[in-house]
C-alpha cells in the first residue's frame, strides 16, 4: 500500500507556475517533494553547484586520513591528543556548518519577519493568530 493515499489538486495561474517551476528548478528537486519539504515548514535551497560534492568528498577524505594518522601516532605515543582531537572538531563543524548552509532546507521562520511571512509566490499572509471574519453568506472566512 502507499504511503501517500491522500490526492490533492489545486489550481494556479500561469505566473504562479512560471514561479513555481522555476524554484523546483532551481532546488533540483521534484514539484511534489519540493511542496513538501513547504508544507513541513521548510524552504528547499536551491540545488549546490557540480564541484560541491568533489569538495566535500575530499575534506571527507582529509578527516578519514587525520584519523588514520592519528591512530599510528596514538600506536607509537607521539602525539598531542588534545590538540588532534580540538583540530579534528573543528574540520568536523566546518563539514557539518558547509553542509548545513549549503543543502539542508532553511526553516520558514528564518526566512522572513516574524509578523508575517511570503508565500511560494511573494504574496504576504496573515500569521494563524490574526482574527477572521465571516464573508457574506458562504459562511467563508477571510483575514481582515
Amino acid at each position: 500500500m502507499r504511503k501517500r493515499n491522500v490526492h490533492i489538486q489545486f489550481w494556479l495561474n500561469r505566473k504562479e507556475a512560471e514561479s513555481l517551476d522555476k524554484k523546483v528548478r532551481r532546488s533540483g528537486l521534484s514539484r511534489e517533494a519540493y511542496l513538501r519539504h513547504l508544507i513541513d515548514g521548510v524552504v528547499p535551497q536551491d540545488a549546490p553547484p557540480p564541484d560541491y560534492y568533489s569538495m566535500m568528498r575530499e575534506l571527507h577524505g582529509i578527516a578519514n586520513n587525520l584519523n588514520q594518522i592519528a591512530q599510528k601516532a596514538h600506536t607509537l605515543n607521539v602525539v598531542d591528543v588534545q590538540r588532534y582531537d580540538n583540530y579534528t572538531r573543528q574540520l568536523e563543524s566546518t563539514i557539518r556548518k558547509i553542509t548545513e548552509a549549503v543543502i539542508l532546507p532553511k526553516p520558514m521562520e528564518a526566512m522572513g519577519s516574524p509578523q508575517r511571512h511570503k508565500t511560494l509566490w511573494g504574496e504576504e499572509q496573515p500569521r494563524s493568530d490574526e482574527r477572521f471574519a465571516a464573508c457574506g453568506k458562504s459562511g467563508k472566512r477571510s483575514a481582515l
